[in-house]
């Protein structure tokens, strides 16, 4: 009995963990920024959100439509994460290149406002089971020619991806990306 108290006491405070983001690199040629999250959901669920849903958890301010219900993400190969725009345009923020339902999604792409330069990127996003919720964690990795360099974006684009990551985890556990605090 007292393991399982234990065991139960180990697997909440996992679960309540805050999210955790670094930049775990910045060079004169890229970065790498690193973000984890503890989702009180399967991982079936928190993929569906991620792939399916993205349109109501991703930031709305970092569209270029201002308008997270204009982004789509057709999770498989070659698919795209992309945005309409309001003028018939539209936007490829990343293409799919990995897709296994409930375990990882690995994008490429410049996002934002890194599209600008001669950038290339991989996002990945790794769940795993832990304890009947999931721990998610998404790295991100660009490199390339930016004038300047990255030491200035690397910890913009962290909180970014933090935020992001919150919003799917607030999306997942109440049903709104605010966490119901709206």
């Amino acid at each position: 009995m007292r393991s399982n108290i234990v065991t139960f006491a180990i697997l909440f405070a996992i679960l309540a963990a805050p999210l955790r983001g670094e930049v775990i690199e910045s060079t004169a040629a890229g970065f790498l920024v690193r973000n984890t999250a503890a989702i009180n959901a399967p991982p079936a669920k928190v993929y569906a959100a991620l792939t399916d849903g993205v349109g109501g958890w991703w930031d709305p301010a970092h569209t270029f439509s201002h308008n997270a219900r204009n982004l789509s993400l057709d999770a498989k190969p070659g698919g795209c994460f992309c945005e309409r725009l309001p003028d018939g345009g539209g936007v490829q923020h990343m293409s799919v290149v990995y897709a296994s339902p409930g375990k990882l999604l690995r994008l490429t792409g410049a996002i934002g406002p890194l599209q600008e330069a001669a950038l290339t990127g991989t996002m990945t996003w790794n769940l795993l089971e832990a304890g009947g919720g999931t721990t998610v964690e998404l790295i991100y990795t660009v490199g390339g020619f930016r004038a300047g360099g990255f030491r200035d974006i690397a910890a913009v684009v962290d909180g970014v991806l933090r935020g992001q990551l919150a919003r799917l985890k607030a999306l997942v556990e109440t049903g709104r990306p605010d966490g119901g605090s709206r």
